[in-house]
């Protein structure tokens, strides 16, 4: 949640207000008294409209708006509430990292032409999304490289205009963000193309974010490359979406639980789950998505609380980007006492951090959670409609990383700030709907790393295959008939074109691993993919994917022939976000060779079992060579016996 300064120009408002006024006034007494008074009320009307505007912007984190909000005693997006079209989109992109491994989950962007990839975190209390700019001179090192908009043919930078903070030069609009952990952001505003992934129905489209110059604090150390901003305001993608009328009002998002990091975010609406529980969220309180929680239940039993403890400063707020839990001192009190109380048999340890104070229990040798809520109490957000919401053990402990089988709260007092700060642990393994449209929060209970499973969140799912071969327009002499696959044509290979959003260097490396996926996403033998031809263009790779039948087939069936292609001009394929994008550029399906790949493997067999018996011959006959010629240096004649004594020599 950030907590930081807010812009205090209001010259535009104060200009309009004088203006309503200077109107009224002419049109009931003369021009001349009419100026008199305006001219001796001006500091009167212009520190009220001042203190107005002042009461009205203290909650929102930052406001640099690209155009003027409407005057208004609440913020715009109360206001102007959009409708919900079913027909509308939306944009279905996969979560990763792990909530208390990393801090955070993230997502994938790509931004410009090419499109760059970024590793994103889901923030739902940031208002403005950004990346590192090329230019950045204090910048962490992150996972992925640096936006560079001199790379991007479609970037522009937001030139400086009244509704924005400038930079010194008054030529581009700049923002500045600053977050409780003390870390921050600042850079200048750009427009550019994002895409949302291959899952998303949502075509890329122009949105403005933040290039960042300047990061300090964990933003700086972050692995992750920025942040995606999902609050309430101009800048936030959610918002920028529905002010163009891409998606309906409404987002989602669900973490994976303790032993399955991932999960899922949907931007735009879709059929909820007929049993998910909604609460309201009042937009004008604060630009945080807060929920009316009006009490704690522990193993079925309130805790003593006054439910005016939860609605302290901007009351009880979920917010994605914070970790853990945080309650107001008063709350927590009584909520670790009630653990306390029904885990006394457990041995409480000491936390992972000598320098925190963490309420930890030693459980079992074992790290398996599965059995945690047979040890641990079930607890309860009771809401102000007498609905409640049950949360399971992995949603308020997290696991002790020094000490196996141990288990630490993850619920904390939130010190002088009376705010009620629900962070991503506390929602795992629970889809949550922030439908501003109708604001309400709606909570499902389920296994987020299946939600496709669980949830048919589409009609986004792509279809299924279609009867015949798609046209292949990037070669139209590939589209005649004898081409597409018929009753007796014969297809012994198929030859598909890609193009991926990664840089041919770093693919190069990683190509034993991109043709596995792609074996594993087809269903079909690792021998039967073979990666070939892969070249550079610009800042992406082009690549050929040939695919073989199985060694006991030579040929590939029509059905099976038409499957295979489909799958990836329908992009069913799923690549892990480390290869980027992909398209499929053009196709071949090729007739089998005169000699199939059994053939030639039989034809090779025999010529080495030929080649292994002549070796063999010829060593046997070597031998047989030498033991022959020894035998022979053996046959002699002997001699003869009668040996004929020497005679001695006489002496002289």
């Amino acid at each position: 949640v950030a907590f930081v300064p807010v812009d205090l120009t209001f010259d535009s408002q104060l200009h309009s207000l004088l203006h309503r006024r200077l109107d009224m006034a002419l049109a009931s007494i003369g021009a001349t008294l009419s100026l008199l008074i305006i001219y001796l009320s001006l500091p009167i009307y212009a520190h009220a409209a001042g203190e107005n505007t002042l009461l009205q912007l203290q909650s929102p984190p930052m406001v640099f708006p690209l155009f003027l909000s409407p005057t208004s005693s609440s913020r715009s997006v109360s206001v102007h509430h959009r409708k919900l079209h079913k027909s509308l989109p939306h944009s279905r992109m996969r979560l990763y990292d792990d909530l208390l491994l990393n801090g955070y989950y993230t997502t994938r962007l790509w931004i410009g032409t090419p499109p760059q990839m970024f590793a994103l975190i889901v923030d739902s209390g940031s208002t403005v999304t950004y990346v590192p700019c090329s230019d950045c001179e204090q910048c962490g090192k992150h996972q992925d490289p640096k936006f560079q908009p001199e790379m991007s043919s479609t970037y522009q930078p937001v030139k400086c205009n009244m509704d924005c903070n400038c930079d010194d030069d008054k030529e581009q609009c700049v923002y500045e963000r600053e977050y409780a952990e003390h870390s921050s952001s600042k850079g200048v505003l750009g427009e550019d193309l994002i895409s949302f992934g291959n899952e998303s129905q949502l075509t890329p489209q122009r949105a403005v974010f933040g290039c960042e110059t300047v990061e300090t604090g964990d933003l700086y150390s972050q692995r992750a490359d920025g942040i995606i901003g999902l609050g309430q305001g101009d800048l936030s993608l959610v918002d920028q979406l529905v002010d163009k009328g891409l998606i309906s009002n409404s987002f989602a998002l669900c973490y994976g639980g303790m032993d399955l990091g991932g999960g899922s975010m949907v931007l735009g609406g879709f059929a909820y789950p007929s049993d998910m529980i909604f609460t309201d969220s009042d937009p004008d309180r604060s630009p945080y998505y807060n929920i009316d929680l009006t009490g704690i239940r522990v193993a079925g039993k309130q805790l003593s609380l006054s439910s005016g403890v939860f609605d302290g400063e901007h009351g009880a707020v979920l917010d994605s980007g914070t970790t853990y839990a945080y309650l107001p001192d008063a709350a927590f009190a009584a909520f670790e006492e009630a653990v306390m109380r029904e885990v006394s048999p457990l041995k409480q340890i000491d936390g992972p951090d000598p320098n925190f104070k963490d309420t930890c229990f030693h459980v079992a040798p074992s790290n398996d959670a599965s059995g945690l809520s047979k040890i641990f109490p079930s607890v309860e957000m009771v809401f102000k409609s007498g609905q409640s919401w049950l949360l399971s053990p992995e949603n308020y402990l997290f696991r002790h990383s020094k000490v196996h089988g141990a288990y630490c709260l993850g619920v904390f007092p939130n010190g002088k700030d009376h705010t009620t700060l629900l962070g991503g642990i506390v929602v795992r393994n629970t889809l949550v709907v922030y439908d501003r449209e109708n604001s309400k929060v709606g909570f499902w209970r389920t296994n987020c790393s299946e939600l496709s499973d669980r949830l048919p969140i589409d009609g986004a799912l792509p279809p299924p295959p279609p009867a015949k071969l798609p046209l292949n327009d990037s070669n139209p002499s590939l589209n005649t008939s004898s081409n597409l696959p018929r009753e007796k044509t014969q297809i012994g290979q198929i030859n598909l074109d890609i193009q991926l959003t990664v840089n041919s260097s770093y693919l190069k490396p990683r190509l034993e691993e991109l043709s596995k996926v792609f074996s594993k996403e087809l269903d079909i033998k690792p021998t039967q993919v073979y990666l070939s031809n892969l070249t550079s263009n610009g800042n992406d790779s082009l690549i050929r994917v040939v695919v073989v039948p199985t060694e006991s087939s030579s040929l590939f069936s029509n059905v099976t022939a038409t499957s295979i292609v489909s799958r990836f001009s329908n992009h069913q394929i799923k690549l892990p976000d480390i290869f980027g994008d992909y398209q499929l550029l053009t196709y071949k399906l090729e007739p089998p060779r005169k000699g199939t790949r059994w053939q030639m493997k039989n034809t090779i067999v025999v010529i080495a079992i030929v080649m292994v018996s002549v070796v063999v011959s010829l060593l046997a006959y070597g031998v047989w060579l030498m033991w022959k010629r020894k035998q022979t240096s053996n046959l002699y004649k002997p001699v003869d016996e009668a040996i004929v004594a020497e005679q001695e020599l006489q002496p002289l």
